[in-house]
């Protein structure tokens, strides 16, 4: 649903024209150089812009063709409809009219039969446009007509000219398009006609008795008929209605008093089947009852009907209304009975405004028949200051004899600007909005209107003669502040024309590009403090002490008490080179002042450099001192050059569009990450951006291109399928509507979006089509998918998950609290015994939130769970085993529909149930690191099975948790029994198998196996496949013996007696690298780098696995199996290839994972906190994607706390963390969760988390260097030290300082008794 404001209209006397045509109620008028084609209050058909650019003067449609003629200054237009039969009406230019030469501005129109089409200006023109247009008659005029109507049968013309108080009335003499004529008589008037109008005929019998209506400056209506054809032809005076005397003052001496008189006719057509549809409708059975004052009104109503009168209606600016009916208008013998008054009424108030121009107070009215039984009456007004307003009333209220409190009830307000729409500019609350054109004319508007949040009633008009750059609102839209090249002016916008009450001319280096308020105290609401910031980094600030804005001015003259003068200027302590600088798109409330200014302060603008650094400023002023503080709340290097536009909104998110305005990127100000990027085509150019936020905080972003408007909602972070953070939900195209490209765009506070397009706005409500295919594509709870609002959708994208979603469960298990999401699957399993679909289903599934908080009993690894322990009661019911529990719920969850998950979800969820049922089988044998892995894992199993072409491997993480685990042995077998033990190379690397291993003697073992399933992978076992391998392994003469049993390969002999050869001599290692360079010409990557390892070169097989095969798990496996985990090849590939490529992409696992690796624990640790390219010596700059939110996974926080009192080295890092570093980790931390949805895992980290005691709390020493043991507030004796041990992970089980253990007698292995004596 939408609402229209098609632009103002023309103050033209031909400017609006409404007729039914085939059923269809149409209402044209002109704003500026369009069209406006509308066929309801907030329907709009077409909008037409004329290309010339020439303002339009008047139009009029044809009630029987449907085509439209409008008029310029230099040419007529004429359009034709088409597309009605398939329910897309338009119309389309048929053909223009040039007007003569030296012809006045001014011009009529007025169809007649057979698309006869009448212009008048200096002469009569009468064109016949059937096929083509074509001058059937022209007559010159001694005096330009204003207005020219043709009679309803086309037989007479009536026309005026300005200031002229004769009508000439032309009648027919024949017709035909060659021999047209007409001749003329005068109707003659004693002032000046200021309006004609034909009465439209009820019957056939009253088509050819021609009745005209007049109106003249001495305020009366004249009615002209042709009494006597055959004694007097033509019109003569029938009878005249005195409009100062039919309306008449209530008070004695009214303070003010307007003698202007306002009158409108309504056909006995109109008036019988309006008042024929009210009493059938009262009269049927089961309507409402009546009271005796609706019941009187009703009778009254029914004896006017009965003689079908037209009905004349008088009223004048204070609201009263005079109804007059005449009856048997034409006839020889007039009676005094054939005048009588209907009603003398109050209360009917039609918008009047006062205006100082003559032009602007006029206003003309255009009745009709509406049809709809609750609005059966229609009535325009079209103001000459520039609104139409669709008035709705039924007739029987209409004239009530008895007092009506409201007679008309308003539907709609068009107007808008007759330019097209630049800026528009919001409140703080988006309560008010100003838009201006180019021409330095402004309106602001009021939300809200009728029982609908959808409208804008239009507050004031402003012109100014300076340019404006700026616009700013104070006090909710009644003042506007107006910055020019060189001035600061404010206005009064209380009144319908906005008053200039200040104006300070100022000189300032560089030019303004920014103008923004000040936060200012509660306490001191009319003092406004405005800052003009320029390109040079200066600025100007100005106090404004505004007026009471409960009085409002009700004369437009009377200027408002204030002061406007200069306080201080200012300078910004940066040397940056700006590119600009914006206000804070406020979407919430007021900026107020805190008690201090920090980083905790509302920001209230932002810059941006050339080279893309942004900046988030807020300031605090002292009045007394007169001067102000400014602050850098955050700074941000996005890297992206040259950015064309940005925006800022006061939840600390930033959109930034690059230099080709394709592409978006969003930011999180608060973290410095980077949430989302998107790249359009290059024909979707993007042109505004504009912010918005839910009552809770959740944020909406409106990306703006020249025809269509696209909306962002924020979405919760998801860091196990690595989702957007951000989703389109709906797009908003308007080129059906209007042609013009979007001018620009704002929010509403109520979730409206207002778009400014030509010289017309768009109001699009906040409501969401659930069947959309943007929404379609969300992962929406089942029971959710209705029609719902912006607000509810993003609440529902972004709120706490329930207890049961997948993603809860994961980062519960990822946190150690495997024991509190078994407990989950028991409550879930409980809750759906008797559950049905349409159910309510707890999302707590009653469990204490403490459950989740509290730090003691949380091992996992306990061998019976009390799980009734934090509910204050023991249950006697035994659980069942939870293998019995996964079986049955994941049968229930294949038949019901939870209705806080999506379909998706649920599938997940029912995956998880399996994954956690199968580690639970093994899990008093296994660590938290192991369980971590072993669910995942088999997660990615699943999931993998049901998308086969899903390469992906086990990400880093998961890597990472199986690297420190101590059950390593446990986690081989596991992993593989899932490939029946034929593990693969791919499945190696699907399980990061050589890549966690610690033991290289198991690592040899295992590689030594995924070689012998290489070799018998097809039944032709060929030895190409596990060369590499072997050859790794140091096994030349294993993979010889495989080549000799190889005859069907045509390459056995020249292999094998290559093979034969000693490779420690230099013409067999040239002769290998020789094949190797050879198989890279053909591409045999994996072939080639066997052939390095042959020549005895590993750092070349290495780097073809890295960069030709692209598989780093492979090169670090040579490597590993090649010369052992201090090999010097393995610590140059992960000091010259890995660090930097995990610096590059922001992957903190891979980072650590090295480090740990290469013996550096203590960067190991640190890396978890510190962007990792701080942490090289040679750091280059990330990519984008290292500084994207997927980079700082929650469970980062979980792996610092395990490592961090692991190891002295682990220690010695993390002293090296400031207190502030690891609040700031933890702090964000949470933040992540509360963004995923995790809010109980926030809570639980901040309650529970222990900090470092800091180097000043350490008790001093007087021997040696400080103990690190000495940061941990808890002491522990299982810390390793390992400032001069190795680093394997495995071998960490010696407390630092412990005497090492007495040599036991161990009875040796019956093998090794059996090798020392040959056996």
């Amino acid at each position: 649903m939408r609402t229209i404001l098609p632009g103002k209209p023309q103050a033209r006397l031909q400017a609006l024209c409404t007729t039914e045509w085939e059923g269809l109620r149409l209402v044209i008028y002109i704003s500026g150089h369009g069209l406006m084609i509308l066929s309801g209050p907030g329907d709009l058909v077409q909008t037409i812009y004329h290309e010339d650019f020439e303002a339009l003067i008047a139009v009029t449609i044809d009630e029987a063709s449907g085509k439209i003629a409008t008029a310029s200054s230099r040419e007529v237009h004429v359009y034709r409809p088409y597309g009605k039969e398939d329910g897309l009406l338009k119309w389309s230019l048929q053909c223009t009219i040039p007007r003569l030469q030296q012809e006045p501005k001014d011009v009529a129109l007025s169809w007649g039969t057979d698309e006869e089409l009448l212009v008048g200006s200096s002469s009569l023109r009468l064109f016949q446009t059937a096929i083509d247009e074509a001058e059937i008659w022209c007559r010159a005029l001694s005096k330009p007509t204003r207005i020219a109507k043709f009679s309803c049968d086309a037989n007479l013309i009536a026309s005026t000219g300005q200031y002229d108080r004769l009508v000439k009335l032309w009648r027919r003499q024949s017709c035909g398009a060659d021999d047209t004529r007409f001749d003329f008589t005068y109707l003659p008037h004693p002032t000046t006609v200021t309006a004609i109008q034909w009465r439209r005929p009820h019957t056939r019998v009253q088509a050819s008795e021609h009745v005209l209506y007049s109106v003249c400056a001495d305020h009366k209506l004249r009615i002209w008929a042709a009494m006597d054809q055959q004694r007097v032809p033509g019109l003569q005076l029938w009878a005249e209605i005195d409009m100062q005397d039919s309306v008449q003052p209530r008070q004695l001496n009214p303070e003010i008093y307007y003698q202007d008189r306002f009158a409108f006719f309504i056909d006995s057509q109109d008036f019988s089947r309006t008042t024929t549809a009210t009493l059938k409708k009262a009269a049927e059975p089961g309507a409402a009852n009546l009271d005796s004052k609706e019941q009187h009104a009703l009778e009254h109503l029914a004896e006017i009907a009965k003689s079908s009168p037209e009905i004349c209606v008088v009223l004048d600016r204070h609201g009263h209304m005079s109804a007059w009916g005449l009856e048997n208008v034409g006839c020889k013998v007039r009676k005094p009975t054939d005048i009588f008054n209907i009603a003398h009424v109050e209360n009917f108030d039609l918008g009047f405004l006062d205006s100082a121009d003559l032009i602007e107070n006029n206003t003309q009215f255009v009745p009709f028949c509406w049809g709809q039984p609750a609005a059966p009456f229609i009535l325009l007004a079209h103001h000459f200051d520039g609104r139409i307003e669709w008035t709705e009333c039924r007739l029987e209220e209409l004239f009530a004899p008895s007092p009506q409190q409201e007679r008309t009830r308003r539907k709609i307000l068009w107007t808008g600007h007759d330019g097209p729409v630049k800026k528009i500019v919001r409140s703080a609350s988006g309560k008010a909005v100003i838009s201006r054109t180019n021409d330095n004319e402004a309106l602001t508007w009021a939300q809200g209107f009728g029982d609908s949040d959808l409208g804008l009633t239009r507050r004031s008009a402003l012109k100014c003669s300076d340019r404006i750059h700026r616009s700013w609102l104070l006090q909710e839209g009644e003042f506007v502040v107006n910055l020019h090249h060189a001035s600061i002016s404010l206005w009064d916008a209380r009144p319908s024309r906005a008053i200039q009450i200040g104006h300070v001319p100022f000189d300032i280096e560089g030019h303004p590009i920014c103008m923004v308020q000040l936060p200012k105290p509660r306490s001191d609401a009319k003092t406004i403090h405005i800052a003009t910031i320029s390109s040079k980094q200066n600025g100007i600030i100005w106090e404004m002490a505004l007026p009471e804005s409960s009085v409002r001015q009700s004369n437009a003259r009377r200027p408002s008490v204030s002061s406007m003068k200069y306080l201080c200027a200012f300078g910004l302590d940066i040397n940056d080179n700006i590119a600009f600088m914006l206000p804070v798109d406020p979407a919430g409330s007021a900026v107020w002042t805190s008690s201090s200014l920090d980083t905790f302060s509302k920001d209230i603008a932002i810059s941006c450099t050339h080279d893309g650094r942004l900046r988030t400023w807020t300031a605090a002023l002292d009045s007394d001192e007169s001067a102000v503080e400014w602050l850098v709340t955050s700074t941000v290097e996005t890297g992206i050059k040259e950015p064309s536009l940005a925006s800022a909104s006061s939840i600390r998110k930033t959109a930034l569009v690059d230099n080709s305005k394709t592409g978006l990127t969003i930011w999180d100000m608060r973290s410095g990450q980077f949430d989302y990027s998107v790249q359009y085509g290059d024909l979707e150019l993007i042109r505004d951006l504009d912010w918005s936020s839910t009552p809770d905080d959740q944020a909406l972003l409106a990306v703006g291109f020249p025809h269509k408007v696209i909306i962002l909602a924020q979405m919760r972070y998801d860091y196990l399928y690595a989702g957007v953070a951000w989703a389109p939900i709906r797009s908003i195209n308007i080129k059906e509507s209007t042609p013009h490209p979007i001018g620009d765009s704002t929010w509403l506070g109520s979730g409206n979006l207002l778009i400014g397009a030509g010289n017309q706005l768009f109001i699009y409500d906040k409501s969401v089509d659930s069947s959309d295919d943007m929404i379609s594509n969300l992962t929406l709870p089942v029971h959710k998918r209705e029609k719902m609002n912006l607000f509810d959708l993003v609440t529902i994208l972004n709120g706490p998950l329930p207890l049961f979603n997948p993603q809860f469960i994961s980062q519960c298990i990822l946190a150690g609290k495997f024991r509190q999401a078994q407990r989950i699957l028991y409550s879930l399993y409980n809750a759906l015994k008797f559950y049905t679909d349409g159910d309510a289903l707890d999302s707590f599934l009653s469990m204490s939130p403490d459950f989740f908080t509290t730090e003691a009993q949380q091992t996992s690894n306990s061998g019976s769970l009390d799980y009734h322990s934090h509910y204050g009661s023991i249950d006697e019911e035994v659980e069942p085993d939870l293998e019995e529990v996964a079986a049955s719920l994941n049968e229930r969850l294949s038949k019901l529909s939870l209705p806080q998950l999506s379909r998706q979800e649920q599938m997940q969820l029912a995956d998880m149930v399996e994954c956690v049922s199968t580690v639970t089988k093994h899990q008093r044998s296994m660590d938290e690191n192991a369980t971590r892995y072993l669910l995942f894992f088999r997660q990615h199993m699943i999931r993998k099975g049901q998308v086969p072409q899903d390469r992906a491997s086990v990400t880093y993480r998961e890597i990472v948790w199986a690297y420190h685990s101590g059950s390593q042995d446990i986690l081989v077998d596991l992993t593989s029994r899932q490939f029946q033990g034929r593990m693969l190379w791919a499945d190696a690397k699907d399980c990061g198998l050589f890549m966690w291993m610690s033991d290289v003697n198991a690592l040899r073992t295992q590689f030594e196996v995924v070689a012998r399933n290489e070799y018998a992978k097809t039944d032709e076992k060929n030895p190409i496949d596990c060369s590499l391998y072997y050859l790794a392994l140091r096994k030349k003469n294993v993979l010889l013996g495989l080549w000799r049993m190889a005859g069907w390969n045509r390459e056995q002999a020249s292999t094998q007696r290559l093979l034969s050869n000693n490779f420690q001599e230099a013409r067999w290692k040239t002769a290998a690298l020789k094949n190797a360079y050879a198989l890279l010409g053909k591409r045999r990557f994996e072939y080639a780098a066997a052939f390095f390892l042959l020549a005895g070169n590993l750092q070349d097989a290495v780097n073809v696995c890295l960069h030709q095969m692209r598989d780093l798990q492979l090169a670090v496996a040579v490597a590993r199996v090649y010369e052992g985990d201090e090999g010097s090849v393995l610590r140059l590939l992960l000091t010259d290839k890995v660090l930097p490529q995990a610096a590059s992409e922001g992957d903190r696992w891979l980072a650590t994972w090295a480090f740990w690796m290469l013996g550096k624990r203590d960067l190991a640790l640190r890396s978890l906190i510190s962007p990792v390219h701080t942490l090289l010596d040679t750091p280059e700059w990330p990519k984008m994607q290292a500084r994207s939110y997927l980079a700082n996974d929650p469970a980062l926080v979980v792996l610092y706390k395990q490592l961090r009192g692991k190891t002295l080295q682990t220690l010695k890092g993390a002293s090296r963390i400031s207190a502030k570093e690891e609040w700031d980790f933890v702090i964000q931390t949470a933040r992540l969760y509360d963004r995923m949805g995790c809010d109980l895992l926030a809570l639980d980290l901040v309650r529970n988390w222990e900090f470092l005691v800091q180097a000043r709390e350490v008790p001093s020493q007087t021997e040696g260097p400080p103990d690190p043991r000495m940061m941990l507030r808890r002491r522990s004796s299982l810390v390793v030290d390992d400032l001069t041990s190795p680093k394997s992970p495995t071998g960490m089980k010696a407390g630092v300082g412990k005497p090492p253990p007495q040599k036991v007698f161990e009875e040796p292995e019956a093998n090794s008794l059996l090798d020392n004596f040959g056996f």
